[in-house]
């Protein structure tokens, strides 16, 4: 086992600290929060100028922004395992929404943390695997044909659960808005029992209600804590409270106004997260990741999510469906406020934590993500660690990014087209036939991926 990697980040250089094995009192809380299709421009720190995000902005103007954050797949199933194993989904076979599951034999981030000491949680959508072999429930859980899918949060490293296999409303999640019978998701304990009370109201409300005293708890216990944060929020069906639209021009429409205000909704658990950790004095030793799990639904005239003008939205792997808001705030270790532009993913989770604990990875697993310590010292270069391109592939469409270039097959049996980032991150100029030779090489380096991935899978 390597050495916990504890530094103190300054404007110079990363400086190391004692360095005790599994001194876990010196370890950072870590608390990783993801919104579910919330868009690259649905934060006022990205550019919009109706929604109210106050403490994401906050975020930003203290920590890291990370102004090209990728969730793995413009789909919510694979971007998940990616954040708890540091793999691309497709090594799992997690090619979609309510797709496979996450196989036992995956090492995960709720498993390295509690090998180091740490007491876990999952809180919110889990869509990695069904909850539930004898009642019927969610998408699959339940179902006979479904049995080979059960593969809740507590079987992969979580010590306590409050989670569904899949989405709700956004308000009181377990009834139908549309015809106020029962919504058939249920939320899960970690002894796989049926969670029956305070379900009413703001369902970010009810997730932070578990995972606050979970953290709570854990801070009484002096006991550095994971607690994975998945909001369900602002995936469809969207219903904001009225106090919250009431916040929003009467003359936008129904559907914006609901959809701003769960915005506002996410943006306030934020808030409420921030001064929790503050009361309990442990905000300046806790990693606090915001992410999202992939652009927004519907399109661009629906007035909902935004992509402040990237192209695509939602299952495509143009920019607006993969490019994601992405923060990090941890006080004690980042004490500056950083943009970044390098390229990174929801695939540097695992690895960036395995590098601050100073814990040792499976040599069986192959990671596609990397660690980004190198960028989170204040004189590093503006470049993904390594040099390692980011592959993405969903359904027949494939993508590589190399830097500020992007090539991008669309469909199966388009041609490939390719993208400098820097200089046009809306997509609208393809360089394919005067950069041919870049656009070569990069396709080269995808195929080379993708033949080790299916190398992999038939294993």
């Amino acid at each position: 086992m390597n050495q916990p990697l504890l530094l103190l980040w300054t404007l110079g250089s990363a400086v190391p600290l004692s360095a005790t094995p599994l001194a876990t009192a010196q370890f950072p809380n870590i608390i990783l929060v993801m919104a579910d299709d919330q868009g690259w421009g649905d934060t006022s720190y990205n550019g919009h100028e109706v929604i109210k995000t106050p403490a994401l902005d906050q975020m930003a103007a203290e920590g890291i922004q990370f102004n090209r954050f990728y969730a793995s797949s413009p789909v919510c199933s694979p971007t998940r395992a990616s954040v708890l194993t540091g793999r691309h989904p497709s090594r799992m076979g997690i090619l979609g929404a309510n797709h496979g599951h996450l196989p036992q034999a995956e090492y995960t981030l709720g498993e390295l943390c509690k090998q180091a000491g740490y007491v876990t949680g999952h809180f919110g959508k889990w869509h990695l695997g069904t909850l539930t072999k004898t009642v019927q429930d969610s998408n699959r859980g339940g179902r006979v044909k479904h049995q080979e899918h059960y593969s809740p949060p507590w079987l992969h490293g979580f010590d306590r659960c409050f989670s569904t296999e899949a989405k709700v409303p956004t308000w009181n999640p377990m009834v139908n808005p549309e015809n106020g019978k029962p919504y058939g998701t249920r939320y899960w304990n970690e002894s796989g029992e049926i969670v029956t009370e305070n379900l009413e109201g703001d369902d970010c409300r009810i997730i932070l209600d578990r995972a606050l005293p979970f953290m709570s708890e854990a801070a009484a216990n002096e006991q550095p804590f994971l607690a994975i944060v998945w909001l369900h929020a602002p995936h469809r069906p969207v219903v904001a409270s009225t106090e919250i639209t009431e916040l929003y021009n009467k003359d936008l429409k129904p559907n914006q106004r609901d959809y701003y205000g769960i915005i506002t909704a996410v943006d306030q658990s934020m808030a409420r997260l921030r001064s929790h950790l503050s009361s309990l004095g442990i905000a300046d030793n806790t990693m606090l990741w915001f992410t999202s799990d992939n652009g927004p639904e519907g399109n661009a005239k629906s007035g909902e999510g935004s992509t402040a003008g990237l192209r695509g939205r939602k299952r495509s792997l143009y920019e607006g469906g993969v490019r994601v808001p992405g923060l990090l705030v941890w006080p004690s270790r980042i004490p500056f406020q950083r943009q970044l532009s390098a390229p990174v993913s929801t695939m540097d989770y695992l690895p960036t934590i395995a590098e601050v604990l100073g814990r040792d990875l499976p040599p069986t697993r192959r990671l596609d993500g990397v660690s980004l310590i190198p960028l989170m010292t204040k004189n590093a270069q503006d470049d993904r660690p390594g040099s390692r391109g980011i592959a993405f592939q969903s359904g027949k469409a494939s993508a590589f990014h190399m830097g500020s270039l992007k090539a991008i097959r669309p469909k199966a049996g388009a041609a490939w087209e390719l993208y400098d980032l820097a200089q046009d991150a809306g997509e609208t100029e393809d360089l394919a036939d005067t950069k041919a030779q870049v656009l070569s090489r990069l396709v080269a380096e995808f195929e080379k991926w993708q033949a080790e991935v299916q190398t992999e899978r038939d294993s």
